[in-house]
């Protein structure tokens, strides 16, 4: 009989990312799990946050370590704090978060499958417009700003 390996990813270990004005850190990746998930760590600075966009083919949960974060969607806008645990299923719609604190928020990321994770390697460091051509690669849709508003 043969036995799975499990992986250890210590605190200072796994690539780590700035995107949306925040610092993401690769957990376990796509590579690790035959593409079934993916988990990344998300330390997001006060009012720092992606803003409003879909992917539907991408079930996302987030759990709240650390922080107050606002998730906004088409339909509501509710309040996550320390503790919280948020479900985006697939065909989610349109969605967006943002630290609304005044110290640094830590959400834990899980996307299944996984696949995210390629997106935010492309993405890192580009300026929004380049963003916009990479992200319909992944097929991911984005929004303005002030979409969700």
């Amino acid at each position: 009989m043969e036995t799975a390996n499990i992986t250890i990813t210590a605190a200072d270990q796994g690539e780590q990312l700035s995107i949306a004005g925040g610092n993401y850190r690769f957990l376990i990746t796509g590579e690790e799990t035959e593409n079934r998930f993916a988990v990344i760590e998300m330390i997001v600075p006060p009012g720092a946050g992606p803003a409003p966009h879909e992917h539907p083919d991408i079930q996302e949960t987030f759990y709240v370590a650390e922080g107050e974060v606002e998730f906004r969607t088409e339909a509501s806008k509710q309040v996550a704090t320390r503790g919280a645990f948020i479900n985006i299923p697939l065909n989610g719609g349109v969605h967006a978060f943002k630290n609304i604190s005044d110290a640094p928020a830590c959400l834990v990321c899980t996307v299944t499958p996984a696949g995210l994770e390629r997106l935010f390697r492309e993405i890192s460091g580009l300026s929004p417009q380049d963003v916009r051509a990479v992200a319909a690669k992944y097929i991911q849709k984005l929004y303005p700003p002030d979409y969700l508003d």
